[in-house]
């Protein structure tokens, strides 16, 4: 779904490609599919992290012996209610025990096999693991931080935005059908493609 060139980028460098049908959940999973590790971590690609993140992952999970977890989220972008979202989305996610995509959700091999893998729904598929995980086990809530672009709540609108994602999640909890949430959620940014990284 890229339109950027990035797909091209990282060849030219040398870096894997996996190739899918449209559709993060589906990108996700051929990520998974693709890769050999004993855990696999889902970034979307607007996040900026750490060299030292993938190292809190192992070390993490061996000390807490939980098979899953997310990372903190910092949100970089000129709206000022920024800083408030993010917090507000790190503390949701501690209290709840649900993670979203912009976190960085990491999980074992084996728990993401026990659960069935990759919830293949065309929205609400990180809400939907989570869920899944979450039953589990709670969750690994690290506090060191990703960064992730707040291009959306900088072009929408902080309220608006957080209105749609709230709304979002709560007719999702109802029960309507995820295909009616991606419509709606296509719709308010026609050329937000979602993630793309496994």
């Amino acid at each position: 779904g890229s339109s950027d060139g990035t797909a091209a980028i990282a060849q030219a460098r040398d870096v894997p490609v996996v190739w899918s049908p449209p559709g993060r959940a589906k990108q996700l999973q051929a990520g998974v599919h693709a890769s050999s590790g004993e855990a696999l971590w889902f970034l979307h690609a607007d996040s900026d992290v750490d060299p030292m993140c993938d190292q809190h992952i192992v070390w993490g999970v061996a000390e807490s012996q939980r098979g899953w977890g997310r990372f903190a989220v910092r949100l970089a972008g000129r709206h000022p209610m920024l800083r408030v979202v993010a917090r507000a989305m790190n503390l949701r996610s501690r209290l709840s025990g649900i993670a979203t995509g912009d976190q960085g959700i990491f999980v074992t091999r084996v728990l993401l096999e026990r659960v069935g893998g990759v919830p293949q729904l065309p929205l609400m598929e990180d809400v939907e693991l989570s869920s899944r995980l979450k039953a589990v086990c709670p969750p690994l809530c690290l506090s060191k931080r990703l960064t992730t672009s707040g291009r959306r709540w900088d072009e929408h609108g902080a309220f608006r935005t957080i209105a749609l994602m709230w709304r979002l999640r709560f007719d999702y909890w109802r029960g309507i059908e995820p295909e009616v949430l991606a419509a709606r959620y296509r719709g308010s940014d026609p050329s937000d493609r979602g993630a793309r990284a496994a």
